[in-house]
């Protein structure tokens, strides 16, 4: 089955060459990490030794925050596959819904997924199934293609949807996902796609996302989501977060940097009703 593209010409370019000029200048902007990665590699052996939190907006907007965790994954080599994480924007499909055949569609090209180590993944979960209903119009996984199409072309990826974002579901992904890697012995690097609070002044934003990242930092999944129920923040995509964490410490990552933060008001200079974006790593 081939996923084409749901975004494309909105999100980001759908013209080849005006997609990788629009990566280039979120990596080069003054909001970005301020260069373009090179000399990038493939990693060699099995533990892959950083997972990352990225943002999903549009490329003008989230972009150069983004340009962050990728500059990390180009700095450690491209392992086997990326398993991309993301909420589920539309309410289609089922709670945990894995892509586990094909090929998905970007004007860059097309990627292959890695049905073994999807259907390895169902297999050790409880609650994760096959489901491409809940892919076809979601855009939190596509924005994250290109950019790792414009580091490499020799990966393969498989995307996950969070629907029902709880610990418990983020607890037995996140272990289905470690045994997984285990019993086939492929390095991979799990990106959590996700944007911090939505249409917050900038001042009320800064103010949320710190408590936000705090808790990331803190790589506590537990207050994390304590946080966001006790004071409503409205960051899509805490359910990805959430297992990230617990994937990273039950793999030896117990450590968080944050890359990168802004909103959308630091591009369009309205700071009434911003989004927030951040990027992270976990080594």
């Amino acid at each position: 089955m081939l996923r084409k593209p749901a975004v494309n010409g909105t999100f980001y370019p759908d013209n080849k060459e005006e997609l990788r000029e629009s990566i280039k200048d979120s990596f080069l902007s003054s909001f970005g990490v301020g260069s373009l990665p090179d000399n990038v590699k493939d990693f060699e052996g099995e533990n892959y030794p950083i997972n990352v939190m990225v943002p999903h907006a549009g490329f003008v907007y989230s972009g150069p925050v983004a340009s962050f965790g990728y500059y990390e994954i180009a700095k450690h080599g491209i392992p086997d596959v990326f398993i991309i994480l993301s909420p589920n924007h539309t309410g289609f499909g089922s709670e945990v819904s894995v892509y586990n055949d094909g090929e998905w569609s970007t004007p860059l090209g097309n990627v292959s997924v890695d049905k073994e180590f999807a259907d390895t993944i169902i297999s050790l979960s409880d609650i994760a199934t096959a489901d491409f209903q809940a892919h076809a119009k979601e855009h939190s996984i596509e924005v994250q293609l290109p950019f790792l199409q414009f580091l490499s072309d020799n990966f393969e990826i498989v995307p996950i949807t969070i629907g029902a974002q709880t610990l418990a579901n983020s607890s037995d992904l996140g272990t289905a996902i470690v045994k997984a890697g285990e019993k086939l012995s492929k390095s991979y690097c799990v990106i959590a796609s996700t944007d911090l609070s939505h249409f917050n002044n900038q001042e009320k934003a800064n103010k949320v996302d710190g408590f936000l990242l705090e808790d990331i930092e803190e790589m506590n999944e537990f207050k994390l989501l304590e946080e966001i129920i006790q004071y409503n923040i409205t960051m899509c995509g805490y359910g990805p977060v959430m297992t990230n964490i617990i994937i990273s410490k039950m793999t030896g990552k117990n450590d968080c940097e944050i890359l990168a933060y802004g909103t959308s008001g630091d591009i369009s200079g309205d700071f009434s009703q911003v989004v927030g974006y951040a990027s992270a790593m976990f080594k």
